[in-house]
C-alpha cells in the first residue's frame, strides 16, 4: 500500500511512542502520517499494526469518508496519549495515574482477540515446534484498527518506566522515546538528526567565541 508521504519514523524504541511521533517535523515542514484515511492505512502498515491482508479489505469495503473519519479518532487518541506523556515524564509512573486512563481502557474493552493454534514460521513442516500458539483478531469495522493502536499504548503504561520516557531536547523537535541505553543518557531522537544538529550548533558557537 503506497504513501506518497516520506517513510514515517520508528525510533522511539517504543511502538506507543512511535505513534505520537506519527506526526513530526523531520526537515523544515511539519509532516502528518496519519492526516487522511489512505495516510492513515500506509502508516499502519509501516508500523505492522496491522495485517496488510486485512488493510486491503478495509480500504476495498469501507464506505466514502469512513477510513478519514477513523484518521481523526486517530489523531485525537494521538493527542489525548501525547498530553498523558507530557505531563508523566521524566517520573516513576503513579498508581494514580489510573484515574486518567478511562478513554483507553475503554478503547481497549471493545477489542476482539482470541487465541489460534497455527504454524510457526521458523520451524519446518514435522521439526518439534512445527505448531504455534497466537494471538488473533476479529476486525468487524473499520474503527477496530484502533485497538492495536491502544494495545501499544497500554504497553507504554504498564510496561515502560517512565523516569525514561523523553522528549528530544532538539529546540525544535516533538519526538519521544523511551531511553534503553546502558548509561541512560539519550538525549535525541537521533544523533545522524537532532544530536548532529546539536554538535554543529556547539561548533559554530565555539567558533565565534
Amino acid at each position: 500500500m503506497a504513501n506518497k508521504l516520506s517513510p514515517a519514523i520508528f525510533l522511539a524504541d517504543s511502538r506507543g511512542l512511535d505513534f505520537l511521533n506519527s506526526i513530526a517535523t523531520p526537515l523544515d515542514v511539519p509532516v502528518d502520517w496519519i492526516s487522511n484515511g489512505q495516510d492513515f492505512l500506509a502508516w499502519l502498515e509501516q508500523a505492522g499494526f496491522v495485517p496488510k491482508t486485512i488493510l486491503a479489505a478495509t480500504a476495498r469495503t469501507a464506505m466514502p469518508g469512513e477510513l478519514d473519519a477513523i484518521a481523526a479518532q486517530a489523531r485525537a487518541l494521538r493527542e489525548w496519549f501525547r498530553g498523558f506523556v507530557k505531563k508523566h515524564q521524566g517520573k516513576p509512573l503513579r498508581r494514580a495515574a489510573l484515574a486518567e486512563l478511562g478513554p483507553l481502557n475503554q478503547l481497549l474493552a471493545r477489542d476482539e482477540e482470541f487465541w489460534q493454534i497455527g504454524p510457526r514460521e521458523s520451524a519446518g513442516d514435522g521439526a518439534p515446534g512445527a505448531l504455534d500458539l497466537r494471538i488473533e483478531r476479529r476486525w468487524r469495522s473499520s474503527d477496530m484498527l484502533l485497538l492495536p493502536i491502544a494495545r501499544a499504548l497500554a504497553e507504554v503504561v504498564t510496561e515502560c518506566d517512565f523516569t525514561y520516557v523523553r522528549g528530544c531536547e532538539g529546540p525544535t523537535c516533538t519526538l519521544y522515546f523511551v531511553d534503553r541505553t546502558r548509561g541512560r543518557a539519550r538525549r535525541w531522537c537521533s544523533m545522524s538528526a537532532c544530536g548532529n544538529r546539536a554538535k554543529q550548533a556547539a561548533h559554530r558557537g565555539r567558533a565565534r567565541a
